[in-house]
């Protein structure tokens, strides 16, 4: 894979990622994939990175997984519908090896799902500024983020069922928590692109802004959140992660154990002493 089609600059302690394929609405080949992957591993590890902005080049923001540089139904996705297989074209007469039972459900566990995982376990907050259309698994890669920023221009569509397919990338884990089962089954069976603006009402997003200000807001809200407490921010996260996986018992003892890890910080200690000191806290992320 070219470098160029995941571009990664870290400024101010913010790591920024950009797909980077616009001719192609910034479809997923499964290179960029993996690399993606690898970049929010070390954005994960590295103390030195606070928080994260994923975002894209172009007229979109991810069209799904793009096949026309892969093989296999775990690459398959939801792309832009320009000439993208899909898993029942696979095998017979063109040259490749027949599938096996157990194949699809091994490259989706590594493909579309490793990515998505890799989003919602990075401990460092993780900003969508989605620019343009989010479809298929571009659209659970988008939603997997912690906050949604999104452009008046940008659309989501649960494309799948146009072609015939089940959502993956974890897209039934996640629409459901966000707007209910309803709302979710409405989108996943019909299928119809999502407005920014109406993405907004139903929860999907957190904020829509104009084209020409995603940037600027992306960066603001990153700039704020390298500026907080990163330990505590994703404590944070994975408690409101587990939440709605879990009973109130289990909720409630995740959430004690949490305070616990949290109070052996810097970042804690200071948070109490500038409290006690009428001063405003200065967060190292330690």
């Amino acid at each position: 894979m070219p470098v160029s089609e995941v571009l990664h600059v870290v400024d101010g302690q913010v790591a920024y990622l950009t797909l980077n394929r616009p001719e192609a609405l910034n479809a997923l080949t499964p290179a960029q994939r993996d690399r993606l992957i690898q970049l929010f591993g070390e954005a994960s590890a590295d103390p030195d990175i606070r928080a994260v902005v994923l975002t894209g080049t172009g007229r979109g923001f991810c069209a799904g997984a793009d096949l026309r540089g892969g093989t296999g139904a775990g690459e398959r996705g939801a792309g832009d519908g320009s000439g993208q297989r899909t898993a029942g074209e696979q095998g017979s007469g063109d040259g490749r090896a027949e599938r096996v039972a157990g194949d699809v459900a091994r490259m989706i566990r590594e493909g579309a799902q490793r990515l998505v995982a890799a989003v919602l376990d990075c401990e460092k907050p993780v900003i969508a500024a989605v620019n343009g259309t989010a479809a298929g698994l571009g659209a659970h890669l988008a939603l997997a983020c912690d906050l949604v920023l999104a452009a008046e221009s940008a659309r989501f569509i649960e494309v799948f069922v146009r072609r015939g397919l089940v959502p993956d990338g974890g897209g039934a884990y996640l629409l459901p928590r966000l707007v209910g089962p309803q709302r979710a089954k409405e989108l996943m069976f019909f299928g119809d692109a999502l407005s920014a603006t109406d993405a907004e009402r139903l929860g999907l997003v957190n904020r829509v802004v104009p084209d020409g200000e995603l940037d600027k807001t992306a960066r603001e809200w990153a700039a704020r959140l390298a500026a907080g407490p990163t330990r505590a921010l994703a404590l944070t996260k994975q408690l409101v992660n587990a939440s709605l996986d879990s009973d109130r018992a289990t909720a409630f003892a995740a959430e004690a154990t949490a305070q616990e890890i949290n109070m052996t910080t810097a970042d804690a200690q200071e948070g109490v002493a500038s409290f006690v000191e009428r001063r405003s806290p200065e967060y190292r992320g330690r």
